[in-house]
């Protein structure tokens, strides 16, 4: 990071760029210094082999299930503080859930559900959809992420695979915007039925009006609002 208002455009060795925020609040004039903040925001970059534990003999054999689509639907793997994430294509989605749940080696008869995460500032990348899968069978867990575009937010259900996940899709879709193509009742389960938005992305407005102390002007929140 330089000095100043200059920053590193550059993520650090691991990691990938997410966004590089400048100032907080969106304040002119700030007398408190938070104007001159500056912020690269990151997330732990694909992992090198070996990846350690089982993580290695799990990712082998997924990938041998999926023989040719291998290459394609499992985009790339993270191990960040112990645990292991498989980036995946949502094309293969359900094949990658099928395999990891009926494989005697894997076992992963359990997703603890999905959330969505939203990155404005990820271009083609805005949503990620995260699902926590537990083996009762091998004592073991990982994530599977897979990402969508703001103007394509489609990804198949895994309903057919793990039907405990039918209202966190609808609770996912209430939220965020994401689309569970194949899922039985895809419909509000927070929100009214007549909401309009999905309140937890990071580009929701919140409304409100200026505020205006010592020389200074404070944005509404719909227009300061800065998230990773």
């Amino acid at each position: 990071m330089t000095s100043g208002n200059e920053i590193s455009q550059v993520a650090p060795e691991g990691r990938t760029l997410i966004n590089v925020r400048t100032g907080m609040f969106g304040a002119t004039g700030d007398t408190t210094g938070y104007d001159l903040m500056n912020t690269v925001v990151t997330m732990p970059g694909a992992t090198e082999r070996p990846y350690g534990s089982w993580f290695d003999d799990a990712v082998d054999i997924l990938a041998e299930l999926l023989g040719d689509k291998a290459d394609e639907a499992i985009q790339y793997v993270v191990v960040d503080r112990g645990e292991l994430t498989l980036h995946v294509a949502r094309e293969h989605l359900l094949d990658v859930v099928r395999h990891l749940r009926d494989d005697q080696d894997l076992r992963f008869e359990m997703c603890l559900g999905v959330s969505g995460v939203h990155y404005p500032a990820d271009a083609g990348r805005e949503l990620h959809a995260v699902y926590p899968l537990l083996s009762m069978t091998h004592n073991r867990q990982l994530r599977l992420e897979v990402s969508v575009s703001d103007e394509d937010p489609h990804l198949p259900s895994v309903t057919s695979v793990y039907p405990m996940n039918n209202w966190h899709e609808r609770e996912t879709w209430d939220f965020f915007g994401i689309v569970f193509d194949g899922h039985p009742a895809l419909a509000r389960i927070e929100m009214p039925d007549d909401w309009v938005g999905h309140p937890q992305r990071k580009d929701y407005s919140l409304g409100g009006i200026p505020i205006e102390y010592k020389g200074a002007e404070v944005q509404p929140p719909n227009e300061r609002r800065q998230y990773r």
